[in-house]
């Protein structure tokens, strides 16, 4: 356990629950004044932002440049404000991580899994971890998770165990008697899994959707027993099917979490579940169209842009994220200030481009087929983008299940869209293959191979 790191954070903690309650005129000037250190430091430190906001100095936010993960690699080593940073480096200590070691004595390091097609690889300092660390346990917190030395909880997450991801990062990190852990990978044999669980019986449980869906159906045939007081889901998109289907397994809803490798916490649920409040006073996020352009609340937005008020070692402005965000102007029962989201869509790359009848080209949105196959009598599905047409994946269907009726029924929805609606095939499989991070994605399109 890192003395200084929990110190930092607990600090932290305070600060952040007394942020939730700020009216909006003190949470906008907390990101002004915030936003302005931030971009003072990347200027005075990072030959690239330099150069990236020549002439910009002045601007307001929203005028400011877009940062894509190309050009954050393809500028890294200018990029950073350690001048002593180097990219070569970097990727060399990712592949010797051992438990909480950091590169020179100070920086923890990350990577995305470049599902993709690009790896992205990012550098914490202790300041910036503490506020990683406090993002998360807020999420824990809104969830009625709060440890004590009179009551430590029992946590248990089951993503990966690849030492560079974030996940398992901050597991090392944050190890203690307050919050005995069990870590599992969700690529391991599922009995080993509830095997486990059901060892080790977790008062958080927190999970892929995707595996909490297949630990509900676990609970629910009565393999598994477990009681969890929490059950939370990130890292993909929560359907309402899986949302039911786990409040039916433990008897509460579940609490969706909306948090990325680049900037930790963005969003989460509160009791509520009233919709997801926006980490404002760590991230501004902007959702915006094709073109940048602020979307309104109700449209899902292309991408979300973020700004990391807290990044120093690599700062993140006007950073891009290929999420499908949908704005809410509602507010929540709670009182929290935070803004809220209705919910994330999915990537952009989920996005599946098909023609039209006219000739040119129309992108599905992964609802349509949510839509369709959410009901399906199957463990799980996952839709295949192939240059032939569309392949759809059926984990064990059960009785009743109609392939053919079910690639009809996709077929019209494309088809009320406009697509050319192309060849459409089925495939019973005993599992959805899963990334080398553990997620089972619902959507695989061209981009993924």
């Amino acid at each position: 356990m890192d003395l200084g790191l929990v110190l930092r954070y607990l600090g932290l903690r305070g600060k952040l629950r007394k942020r939730e309650r700020w009216t909006p005129d003190r949470l906008r000037a907390h990101q002004q004044t915030a936003l302005h250190a931030l971009r003072s430091y990347a200027l005075a430190r990072s030959p690239f932002y330099r150069r990236f906001h020549a002439g910009l100095e002045g601007s307001p936010l929203a005028e400011l440049p877009v940062l894509t993960k190309a050009e954050l690699m393809d500028n890294f080593d200018e990029l950073v404000t350690d001048r002593d940073i180097r990219l070569a480096d970097v990727e060399a200590h990712l592949g010797q991580i051992r438990g909480d070691v950091r590169f020179h004595g100070r920086y923890r390091v990350v990577a995305t899994s470049g599902t993709t097609g690009l790896r992205g690889i990012f550098l914490s300092d202790p300041a910036e971890w503490a506020q990683v660390i406090a993002s998360y346990a807020r999420a824990q917190e809104w969830a009625g998770i709060v440890p004590s030395l009179r009551h430590p909880v029992r946590l248990a997450v089951v993503s990966t165990t690849k030492p560079w991801h974030q996940s398992a990062r901050v597991g090392e990190s944050v190890r203690s008697p307050l919050v005995p852990t069990l870590r599992l990978d969700a690529t391991d044999p599922l009995p080993d899994i509830v095997a486990r669980l059901n060892a080790f019986l977790p008062e958080s449980l927190v999970a892929y959707a995707s595996m909490q869906r297949l630990l509900a159906e676990e609970q629910l045939t009565g393999r598994l027993r477990i009681a969890p007081t929490a059950v939370l889901c990130a890292s993909e998109v929560l359907t309402a099917d899986t949302r039911r289907l786990v409040s039916h397994a433990w008897g509460a809803l579940p609490f969706d979490v909306y948090a990325a490798t680049e900037p930790a916490g963005i969003a989460s649920e509160c009791e509520q579940h009233a919709g997801l409040h926006l980490y404002e006073d760590l991230v501004i996020s902007d959702v915006v169209d094709e073109r940048n352009r602020p979307v309104p609340p109700g449209s899902a937005g292309a991408r979300l842009l973020v700004t990391v008020l807290s990044s120093r070692t690599q700062p993140l402005i006007r950073y891009e994220l290929s999420d499908s965000v949908v704005p809410s102007d509602r507010t929540c029962p709670c009182g929290r200030t935070f803004a809220l989201i209705e919910g994330i869509q999915g990537r952009q790359e989920d996005v599946v481009h098909l023609a039209s009848r006219d000739g040119s080209r129309v992108a599905v949105h992964p609802n349509v087929f949510h839509d369709v196959l959410d009901r399906l009598p199957a463990g799980e599905w996952q839709i295949v983008e192939e240059d032939s047409g569309v392949r759809l994946l059926v984990v064990r269907p059960g009785p009743g299940f109609d392939g053919d009726g079910v690639a009809v029924a996709i077929g019209r929805a494309l088809e009320a869209i406009g697509a050319a609606v192309p060849p459409i095939t089925w495939q019973e499989i005993d599992a959805i293959p899963r990334t080398s991070a553990g997620k089972a994605p619902l959507i695989r399109a061209l981009g993924d191979r």
